[in-house]
């Protein structure tokens, strides 16, 4: 098949399937005699699995690396374990962090109602006195 079939199989554009060969996270195609790539089940099958590693939020280097446990079956899973539980981490860190925004957001909001002209909005003003660097406030 050819990178617009492949395209329309996975849902993944074709400067993103360029990108993700480019960045050796898709076997090279193998090449038709007019010089167009031509691409296998295979190449659906790894599209797929880094749509779905990217659907976790993962890297582009975590999918590499997990790629090269699927090229390598007999290893040890440790790793893998080990990089899922750094980004679980990450994840709960990223969620902490945007529940202080939202703290910080809930509070802007209850700074101004609806009936303000522009020049009384509460918010403006808490976001120019700083407040929205606070949490809580």
């Amino acid at each position: 098949m050819r990178i617009g079939e492949l395209a329309q199989m996975t849902g993944v554009g074709v400067p993103t399937l360029r990108f993700y060969e480019q960045q050796d996270l898709l076997a090279s195609p193998g090449r038709q005699e007019n010089g167009y790539r031509t691409y296998t089940k295979r190449h659906v099958e790894q599209i797929l699995f880094i749509r779905r590693c990217r659907t976790l939020g993962l890297s582009l280097e975590e999918i590499r690396r997990l790629q090269s446990y699927q090229d390598e079956p007999y290893r040890s899973c440790a790793a893998i374990n080990a990089m899922l539980d750094a980004h679980i981490q990450q994840v709960r860190s990223q969620m902490l962090a945007l529940q202080v925004l939202e703290a910080q957001l809930v509070g802007l909001r209850a700074r101004c109602d609806d009936k303000r002209q522009a020049a009384d909005c509460g918010i403006l003003s808490g976001i120019n006195d700083g407040m929205a660097g606070r949490a809580g406030s």
